[in-house]
């Protein structure tokens, strides 16, 4: 998402106790930062077996990603800038024992690159992303790693070649980084790449802003092919514009050709007024019953199915969820419905949890990094139920 939810007070928790997961031992060297730049074997399978072995996933959200400013500060400050705690083990433990295969983590990277033109990224701000990455990797999760909130990114004429430049550096850096690792690791090029603050932003855009997010993700796809390691191998999700789940979005899509690593990266707060809207104007029911509650969840599988999948290309849905509006029974039946659905056309979905659980703003937090608890087990008991 790119709204920040800044309510975070806790609900009593519900305990639940991570247990363990099993750490990857695979070869590795030591860098001289002490961050782990693992050398692994990776799989030359299509980006539709690799698909198919994903059950569903979570996401960091509001940790990484957050944007305070570029003013130097050490990497916890912009990890705890939104109000969550710093990730540790212990919480990706918690998500991967829960039944979670898939950890999507978002990173903002424009306020930690150099002014010189050059955009090295800050070393320290890197590793720490290697870090958490590798908490997802050594607990044999599959592990999304993205761009995210870069406000420097503009799709239109005007901002283009800049944009390209700083684009691929950016991600040259990424890539000779995580070079070694497996299949495991999947790069995500950009994250709602849309026209920031226009009547455009969030229809599904314009031909313009389309045209120019198909150009940005064959320049990714290029970018991460020409590197070195596994990266020639490795697979990529590219998004539509804004992540958009609108036909016109999807349909003005161009999936570059003859490379089968490649997966369409999708958002989908669907219906709106139930999962997304604001209180004011938003609905707190759900039911199974109702067609005007299935129905847009229903269409969005079939368009999807139609448009990718039954091409060749495979979907994730990486950002999906619905607010808190003290509707816990509606949300764990929409959750449990939503996920059947997806998994019916093959395709795996990643709840989005920025940590905030009540109060205002957007309340999609279900588990505590606090404590490693969930706090709203029925709603995670409904995604599990769409798994079976």
């Amino acid at each position: 998402m790119n709204r920040i939810s800044k309510s975070l007070i806790l609900l009593s928790m519900i305990p639940f106790m991570a247990t363990s997961c099993t750490t990857n031992t695979e070869s590795s060297e030591t860098s001289s930062t002490s961050i782990h730049k693992k050398t692994q074997e990776i799989r030359d399978i299509t980006a539709s077996e690799l698909v198919s072995e994903m059950k569903i996933g979570w996401n960091l959200g509001n940790t990484l990603e957050s944007t305070i400013g570029k003013n130097n500060e050490i990497p916890e400050k912009y990890e705890k800038g939104w109000g969550n705690a710093i990730t540790t083990i212990d919480t990706i433990k918690g998500i991967k024992d829960s039944g979670f295969n898939v950890l999507r983590v978002p990173v903002s990277w424009g306020e930690h690159l150099s002014d010189d033109g050059n955009y090295t990224i800050d070393e320290e701000w890197l590793d720490r992303v290697n870090e958490v990455v590798d908490y997802g990797i050594d607990c044999g999760m599959y592990v999304i790693l993205n761009t995210h909130h870069e406000e420097w990114f503009f799709p239109d004429a005007e901002h283009l070649e800049q944009n390209k430049e700083q684009f691929v550096k950016l991600w040259t850096q990424i890539g000779n980084r995580f070079e070694g690792y497996s299949e495991k690791l999947i790069f995500e090029g950009l994250n709602e790449p849309r026209k920031r603050g226009t009547s455009v932003e969030w229809n599904g855009g314009d031909k313009e802003g389309q045209d120019i997010v198909n150009q940005m993700n064959a320049l990714f796809v290029q970018t991460i092919r020409g590197l070195g390691g596994n990266n020639p191998k490795r697979h990529l999700m590219i998004p539509t514009y804004a992540a958009s789940s609108t036909s016109n979005a999807i349909y003005a899509m161009k999936v570059p050709e003859n490379d089968d690593k490649l997966i369409v990266s999708i958002h989908a707060y669907i219906p709106y007024n139930f999962a997304l809207a604001s209180k004011e104007h938003g609905v707190a029911q759900w039911s199974l019953d109702d067609e005007n509650c299935t129905r847009e969840i229903d269409t969005l599988m079939v368009t999807l199915k139609d448009a990718f999948i039954d091409k060749g290309t495979p979907v994730i849905i990486g950002e999906m969820g619905a607010v808190n509006r003290d509707n816990i029974e509606d949300r764990a039946q929409w959750s449990e419905y939503y996920i059947r659905k997806a998994k019916e056309v093959g395709i795996p979905c990643l709840w989005w949890d920025n940590g905030a659980y009540m109060g205002g703003g957007e309340l999609f937090g279900l588990y505590s990094r606090n404590s490693n608890r969930w706090i709203f087990r029925d709603v995670l008991e409904g995604l599990m139920k769409g798994l079976e």
